[in-house]
């Protein structure tokens, strides 16, 4: 039970972080600054930050129309889903 709460405490803090990103990356888009690279918001994404970049997509209106980016965080959500799926299948998180 400690080994979720610690997990899930990960995944807070660095959807907290991603959230960010994908607020300061909207508007240095605005402001024409450089931006922080799609790869490092993937990165984040694939860290457990996946939750906050939903959010920051739906907050900023940020990144929803590029299908190839959305193509990508589809594939890390659905690699998160797959991990847990699979644990619980397994019993290891039973």
């Amino acid at each position: 039970m400690a080994f979720l709460i610690w997990i899930a405490s990960v995944y807070a803090v660095v959807s907290i972080i991603t959230f960010a990103a994908y607020g300061i990356d909207k508007h240095k888009a605005r402001c024409g600054q450089r931006r922080i690279s799609e790869c490092t918001l993937h990165l984040l994404e694939l860290a457990g930050g996946w939750p906050g970049a939903a959010a920051g997509q739906i907050v900023f209106r940020h990144k929803r129309g590029k299908f190839t980016y959305m193509l990508v965080f589809v594939g890390v959500v659905a690699v998160h889903v797959a991990v847990w799926a699979g644990c619980f299948w397994m019993g290891w998180l039973s």
